[in-house]
């Protein structure tokens, strides 16, 4: 049985747009009043890059997600910008720090208790060969499973094409996960990267079947679901067929400074929870 329904916070963050972008706790008291079961908390300023939080802080956002019956479905790291954070970077000391930052983030998921960690393979630089972005990739990504497991955490590898060029389909991303041999490395995908190979994101589901351990949803072009195109019927009864029992988590609007997150929100769970009442 699923989990429940997420929502990423992106499009309430100045990530990867600046604007518009709202404290932590604003969207914490706003997702649960939607009737959300979780937060999918992407790492970056103002809402949860760890150096920025300290201890006391940590535990204040954790009491108040208590109060308001939200749990933390899953976290993930804000690539590219000045810092880079490219785990296949041909810099070593890019490398060296990207693997320090995810290890804080998996250390601040655990104290949230939240139990999933997207890993974001990179991307491969002009003049390095793929066979080599992709060694590194997997360097790093042993290294901070190993960190991970220690802490009950659990690392998903999601194919990133629309923006990215080393794992792009469901079989680099099965392919990345087994080639660690560890078992707290499992999968995910994108409804909307799917969409932007012309792929069915129905076929992902089966393709990843008992590796699939987290799932984002989101139309074409960032949509809320059932705006676009994508059919949700198939990708619901995929779920169902295959006895998914991780989280939904919407990752939209997050695209432009014309998103008002909170009709992105409320269009998305409503959408959803009438598609799950009718196929679950």
């Amino acid at each position: 049985m699923m989990k429940g329904i997420s929502f990423n916070t992106w499009v309430y963050s100045g990530f990867p747009v600046w604007v518009p972008s709202y404290p932590l706790e604003e969207v914490i008291s706003r997702l649960s009043s939607f009737g959300y079961d979780a937060i999918e908390i992407g790492c970056a300023s103002p809402h949860a890059w760890p150096d920025y939080l300290s201890q006391e802080r940590r535990g204040e956002i954790l009491k108040l997600l208590k109060e308001k019956n939200l749990k933390v479905s899953s976290m993930l790291p804000a690539p590219g910008g000045g810092p880079g954070m490219n785990p296949s970077s041909p810099l070593k000391e890019e490398r060296k720090y990207t693997i320090s930052h995810y290890k804080e983030v998996v250390r601040l998921a655990h104290e949230w208790e939240c139990p999933t960690v997207m890993w974001i393979a990179g991307w491969v630089v002009y003049g390095t060969a793929q066979k080599d972005a992709w060694n590194y990739s997997l360097e790093g990504l042993i290294d901070v499973a190993e960190y991970a497991k220690d802490l009950g955490v659990t690392l998903v590898v999601e194919p990133t094409p629309a923006d990215s060029n080393l794992i792009e389909t469901a079989d680099d991303a099965l392919l990345l996960a087994e080639q660690t041999g560890m078992d707290n490395v499992k999968v995910m995908f994108d409804t909307f990267h799917a969409l932007y190979r012309n792929e069915v994101p129905s076929d992902y589901v089966y393709r990843m079947k008992d590796k699939l351990h987290h799932v984002h949803i989101s139309d074409n072009d960032r949509l809320p679901p059932g705006q676009g195109r994508c059919d949700f019927d198939a990708v619901l009864k995929a779920l169902k067929d295959i006895n998914y029992d991780g989280y939904l988590a919407m990752e939209v609007g997050f695209h432009s400074r014309q998103s008002e997150p909170d009709w992105y929100a409320k269009t998305s769970i409503s959408f959803l929870k009438q598609k799950i009442s009718e196929i679950f």
